[in-house]
């Protein structure tokens, strides 16, 4: 159970411990200690090691490998983000390009008339 206080701090249970943090956002915290507690118990319940230190370092490489493909996947999107934009300017330059050319056409032939 999480149990915000009114000093800035937190109380928070994983894995049946209790933490007292402090923080800005008590919430959050919150919400963090809940995720650990549940990557512990699902590490936990996949493995046959009782030793809460473990279970702890295996939850935190865990949520480290999701961490690392999150940003892996991130960085794709940004690139592709950043190759589409590119594509977009080089798209829309040529077709400016291609009205400056329409509208010098239509001047000269005005001024030929």
């Amino acid at each position: 159970m999480n149990t915000p206080t009114h000093t800035g701090s937190v109380s928070v249970e994983i894995y049946d411990q209790t933490y007292h943090l402090r923080g800005d956002d008590e919430e959050h915290i919150a919400t963090l200690a809940a995720l650990v507690d549940g990557k512990m118990r699902a590490v936990s319940a996949h493995s046959a090691t009782v030793d809460s230190l473990r279970v702890a370092v295996l939850a935190a490489l865990n949520i480290a490998d999701e961490l690392t493909e999150l940003r892996a996947r991130h960085n794709e999107m940004m690139n592709s983000l950043d190759n589409t934009e590119n594509a977009t300017r080089r798209r829309a330059g040529a077709l400016s390009n291609m009205l400056d050319e329409a509208l010098d056409e239509e001047f000269r032939h005005r001024v030929a008339v």
